[in-house]
Parts: C-alpha cells; structure tokens; sequence
C-alpha cells in the first residue's frame, strides 16, 4: 500500500470513528427525555433573543460576529447541523468534515467557525458523556497522558489562528481554507476513486459498509503498537489489564505526543478532539477496543472543552446562538440519516460520501483566489475571483440541498416499513 493511500485510510478510519461516536452520543441525547427538556430549555431563550435581532446579548463580540447576522443565521445553523448529521447517520463518516466550511459559507468569519464548531462538540459530549459509562474500561492513567499532550496542542493550534488573524482576518480565513481544502481534496479524491472502482466491479456494500457506528476489537495488537509498547520511556502507563493477564504498558511521553498531534487539529479546524483519537489508540498506540471506547470520551470532552473555552470563547471567538442551532439539527439529522440506511444501497451511500467530501473542497478552493487576490499574493480580477466564488458557493449547497432532498425522500417513501421494523 502506498504512503498516500496509508494517509487516506487513517484518515478515512478517523471520520468514520468520529462518526460513530457522534452518533452513539447523539442517540443518547435522543433517548433521554431529561436531555432533551435541558436542551428545549437552552434553546428558548436563544431563539427568542434571535428573532429580535439581538445578536449581542448572546452571541459573542461584535467584532468577531458573522459578516451578516440576520434572524436566518441561527436556522442556518440548525440547517448545517442537520446536513451534518445526515452525512454523519447515513454514511457512518465525513459529516464533521463540513460544519467549518458550511459556516465560512454562510459569511462566519473562519476563526469564529472554527471556535463554534469545537465548542458545539465539547457541548454534545457533555450531554451525551452517560452512554459510555457502560461501553468499556475507562484507563484515567491513558487519558490523563494524552490530554496533557492535547492541552499543550491545543494552544499551539488556537495561538497560531489567533495570531493570523490578528495579523489579517483575510490571511486566517485564507489559511483555514487551505488547511480545509487540501485535506478534502484528498480524501474525496480517494473516496471517489473507491467508489468508481466499487460500482465498476458491482459492489453493492452494505450500509455504513465503509464502517458504520459498529467496529471490533483487532484481533491482535499492531506491529506498530508493538513496536511503541517496547520502548521504555518513562512514566510508563499501565493498561488493558481486565483483557491481558498482566495488562500492558505504555509510554506516556509517547501518549502525550499523540495528544500533540489531536490538539493541534481540533483547534486548527474544530473537528474535535475524537476526530483521530480512536484509530490512533488501537492501529497506532495498540490500546483495545474497549480501554480505547471507555477512555476516549474523557479526552473528548478535556480536548475541546479546552479548546473551545481557552482558545476561542474567552476571546469571543464563539458564536454560541450557532453552535447551539447545529446541536439541535445534527440530533434530528442523525436520528433520519442513521434510519434511512436501511432503505439506501451502500454502494449510494459511497458516492455520496465522495461527492460531499469534493463539494467542500470546492467551497473551501474557490474562495482562495479572490482572498489570495485581496491580499496581494497573486493578480487576479476581482469579476473573476468572485465568479469562481459563486460558483464554488453554489456547487456546495446545491450538492448538501441534493443529498438531504433525496434522502428524506428516501425516509418519508419508505416510513411505513421503517416503522415497522423499528
């Protein structure tokens, strides 16, 4: 296997385990009146103060605001959170991968996406943190290492957006775009190519057959965990001892390296700290299934609670009207997403996936000449760089609206049956 393709399918692994955990956690907040009645409660007042236009009193600095506030960009938000939770219920992946981008589209200030995007995960983990209490071991010693390295990450990461935009609001949401569209580019890339070759060959693929909400345990430790399990740096962490006799040992310099490296993306592009926790601990650290399960939702909730909360919210780089909006419509969209799969051929799922990948990578590529242009880097004509703007806006939407049009076609045809069954 190629380094590119190695790339790709950590990466893949990544957003489909994000995706499960969003999903588990999310099912929880669903099934949980007492959740619900919180969240009906926090809307309230939101949505009140949102309808008179009264941004201020609860949505952060002026000055770091959407470019546009109205009464629409709140149910603009519950919009991308449900376009969101489709992507995330009915492709097991990549629904996370367009909030940041989906909120630059609608006219919020990259930095202030990011910080939103981020908070509204630390937001959905705190509500939904009572489904893994049964779902495995919790190893602290493992988490403690590895938020360690996050925290330290993490600041690295909110310093350096912070300081770009300092220097320029243009230069950040140019960066932020760039860091979005090359790792989209990638990953649609690959994904689109998978599915060419799978419809080609006929494969059907079940739903969520790139990974689903499910995954077990390896069925042996990597030769990668192995090799990193050997080294003995101290302090060395004890683990896994409920499922090897004797348990097995890690280094926590090592652990908290891994945290560097989930720090500095959850706060780069506010994907979270579970982003690529989960592959991390069992492909590359060799941690099982059940310690990795048990012990993630900690460092979930440490990572982008302190990500969002030191990095962005106390400098008023959080739009909390928003991240509230997105909460509540990736709940109904990965209640609807996760249903219709049972009515939707994988191999469909797979194109789609590959196709919403690529229509945020438009988005986030076609900004960049008028941005690079506004800031002197290269010559373009403003007529030209705001045309391929439109078009990369409208390529985006048209391919979300396309997507969340055919699959509550797809629920609502076939509603009966999904009663049934359920």
């Amino acid at each position: 296997m190629s380094f590119p393709r190695r790339v790709y399918e950590a990466l893949r692994m990544a957003s489909i385990a994000h995706a499960k955990w969003d999903y588990e956690v999310s099912m929880s907040i669903i099934k949980s009146r007492k959740k619900l009645l919180i969240l009906f409660l926090l809307l309230m007042p939101i949505l009140a103060v949102t309808l008179l236009q009264a941004a201020d009193l609860i949505g952060g600095k002026t000055a770091y605001g959407p470019a546009h506030y109205s009464t629409m960009i709140f149910f603009v938000s519950i919009a991308i959170g449900l376009g969101a939770g489709l992507i995330t219920g009915c492709i097991g992946a990549g629904g996370g991968f367009i909030i940041t981008p989906a909120l630059m589209a609608a006219g919020v200030k990259g930095i202030m996406a990011v910080g939103t995007d981020v908070f509204h995960i630390f937001a959905k983990a705190i509500m939904g943190t009572t489904v893994h209490k049964k779902l495995g071991n919790v190893s602290l010693g493992l988490a403690v290492a590895f938020v360690c390295g996050s925290a330290i990450g993490a600041t690295a990461g909110g310093w350096l957006n912070r300081t770009i935009y300092d220097i320029d609001p243009q230069l950040s949401d140019a960066f932020i775009s760039i860091v979005y569209a090359f790792i989209l580019l990638f990953l649609g890339t690959f994904a689109m190519t998978d599915y060419l070759k799978a419809r080609k060959g006929g494969a059907g693929g079940g739903a969520h057959g790139e990974g689903g909400h499910g995954g077990g345990k390896p069925a042996a430790i990597t030769g990668m965990g192995s090799k990193l399990q050997a080294l003995n740096i101290p302090p060395m962490i004890k683990f896994d001892e409920d499922i090897v006799p004797g348990g097995r040992r890690i280094s926590g310099v090592i652990l908290a390296c891994g945290g560097f490296i989930v720090g500095v993306l959850a706060a780069i592009m506010g994907v979270g700290g579970g982003f690529i926790t989960f592959p991390m601990f069992i492909y590359t650290f060799g941690i099982s299934t059940m310690t990795t399960v048990g012990t993630d939702i900690l460092q979930i909730i440490f990572t982008a609670g302190y990500a969002s909360i030191s990095q962005y919210a106390i400098y008023g780089y959080v739009f909390y009207t928003l991240a509230m909006g997105m909460l509540l419509g990736s709940l109904v969209g990965i209640q609807v997403g996760a249903l219709t799969t049972k009515v939707v051929r994988g191999i469909d799922i797979r194109g789609f996936y590959a196709i919403t990948i690529l229509a945020g990578f438009a988005n986030r590529a076609t900004v960049l000449p008028k941005k690079l242009g506004d800031l002197g880097y290269i010559n373009v004509s403003p007529a030209l760089a705001s045309g391929i703007e439109t078009f990369g806006f409208w390529v985006f939407w048209i391919c979300i609206a396309i997507f969340g049009v055919w699959l509550f076609a797809k629920f609502f045809g076939n509603i009966k049956m999904l009663r049934e069954e359920g």
